[in-house]
């Protein structure tokens, strides 16, 4: 894509999340119908109707693309470009009427994400990038914080569906950051953590069973802040790998030391 025409799909996404933000906002405070993909893992009427938005405008404009999305409209392509779409990261926030929740809208060729938004509807912000051009929210550039030292950094995290079974629930590890760490939140939604950090808000951020659609455009946002991403024992990266690792670069060695120390037997 030229830059004419990446621009021109930086504002397509933000203007099809805010109003696929618009959808979510207008059903928050009333009575939702939820069914569950799992025993703690809820749908509601609004995620299918913010993802039947997306898809749609995303059919009617780039016809030729390929889409994931996390509740199953997807469109397989040969074309090198693909939309990744998560209609609400945030679904348990949502459900309980907690204002914790985003539209996450991305852009990918092949494997790099191009294009990135993240949309807060309750706090109207929008945040987004493009490939080398840098991160902002509500169109002023933003930056990952300066802070080096771990004991002062304030990090992020999640706890996956599978909680209840999984072999790495991260719980231990949880423990043994709120130890090492100035402290550490925990939001709901693994594409605001991420905008958060980009914003400089948070120093770090790590979690494990991500899904490719709650990270594809938020990944991008934190690396054109000045961030970095990996998995947590490992350089390399992709949204379909099962952890991540991100901070503002100053202390990533040092999460990921406490993070690896912590697995070992």
């Amino acid at each position: 894509m030229t830059k004419t025409e990446l621009k021109k799909a930086l504002t397509f996404a933000e203007t099809t999340a805010r109003t696929a933000g618009d959808i979510l906002k207008l059903g928050f405070h009333k009575k939702k119908q939820i069914r569950y993909k799992g025993v703690i893992d809820p749908v509601t009427e609004y995620d299918l109707k913010s993802e039947k938005h997306i898809v749609a405008a995303i059919k009617k404009n780039y016809p030729g693309h390929g889409i994931l999305s996390e509740e199953g409209d997807n469109k397989k392509s040969t074309n090198q470009y693909r939309w990744v779409i998560d209609p609400i990261d945030g679904t348990v926030n949502y459900a309980h009427k907690m204002p914790v929740y985003s539209v996450s809208i991305a852009l990918m060729k092949n494997d790099d994400s191009i294009v990135g938004v993240v949309y807060d509807p309750e706090k109207d912000e929008m945040f987004s990038a493009v490939k080398n051009g840098g991160a902002f929210l509500n169109g002023k550039k933003i930056s990952v914080s300066t802070e080096s030292k771990l004991g002062r950094s304030l990090l992020a995290t999640g706890f996956a569906y599978n909680i209840k079974n999984a072999k790495k629930n991260n719980l231990g590890t949880f423990a043994r950051m709120m130890k090492q760490a100035q402290a550490v939140r925990r939001l709901g939604s693994a594409a605001l953590d991420l905008c958060w950090l980009a914003d400089g808000r948070f120093e770090g951020f790590w979690e494990y069973y991500l899904h490719p659609w709650d990270i594809a455009a938020a990944i991008l946002i934190v690396t054109e802040a000045g961030g970095k991403v990996t998995g947590i024992s490992k350089d390399k990266y992709t949204i379909f790998d099962d952890n991540i690792l991100a901070s503002n670069k100053l202390i990533h060695q040092q999460m990921r030391q406490a993070l690896t120390s912590k697995m070992k037997k």
